[in-house]
């Protein structure tokens, strides 16, 4: 009984003093995550395009920390469907759409977008956090005070290891359009559709062939 109360008694404390740690980290080996890999990146999905509604070019962040109601959609989606890259601070789903916050022109939580820049950079996006809509124009589309469309979910700790940070401690000074991978207008939306594309150009390695003989077999391309 003497045990029994001493870890009631131990739980109670760490409830107290915020002792309890609820994190999205996914240690699951089967999930990676690569900025790299935005350089090139394939689109797998079939879409149906939407109209861009801004052409600001800021994209602001925020701690997904700071999204607090066990209850709302956005906090389950976070804590249930995200990993945090402990790299990079940014969240991811399983097919590794970023995790952003977006107006309520942009859908529910958990959709997904390819929001491709001017610079030609695809960015797979999914509404992890939605913007309130007295923040942002009549149609929801961006936030008024600031202008972004797009506002990453980070774990900002891990943001300020790998990004540069500014006097005020902001990550980027608070906009990423200050990394040369994510500068640049928004010029196509697209939100992704539950069915995969058939177009896709996929290769594979025949292991058993001679290796004088060209490897490498594709299917139907673009």
């Amino acid at each position: 009984m003497k045990r029994l109360a001493t870890v009631i008694a131990i739980l109670l404390v760490m409830l107290l003093t915020g002792g309890f740690s609820f994190s999205v980290y996914d240690d699951s080996e089967e999930k990676s995550f690569s900025l790299d890999d935005l350089y090139d990146y394939q689109k797998e999905y079939k879409t149906e395009e939407l109209s861009v509604c801004s052409l600001n070019t800021a994209k602001t962040y925020m701690d997904y920390r700071m999204t607090t109601v066990v209850s709302s959609r956005q906090y389950q989606f976070i804590h249930n469907y995200c990993t945090v890259d402990r790299r990079t601070g940014f969240l991811y789903d399983e097919e590794g759409f970023i995790a952003v916050a977006l107006g309520s022109y942009y859908g529910e939580i958990g959709d997904r977008y390819y929001f491709t820049l001017e610079t030609g950079i695809v960015l797979p996006l999914v509404k992890a956090e939605e913007k309130a809509d007295e923040d942002t124009n009549s149609s929801g589309c961006y936030h008024v005070e600031d202008g972004s469309v797009i506002e990453f979910v980070i774990d900002s700790d891990y943001a300020r290891s790998y990004f540069s940070t500014y006097s005020n401690g902001l990550v980027l000074d608070g906009n990423y359009n200050n990394y040369s991978l994510f500068r640049g207008s928004i010029v196509r939306v697209e939100k992704v559709l539950d069915d995969k594309r058939e177009d896709l150009v996929t290769y594979q390695i025949d292991t058993d062939l001679p290796k004088q003989i060209d490897i490498f077999q594709y299917a139907s391309g673009y």
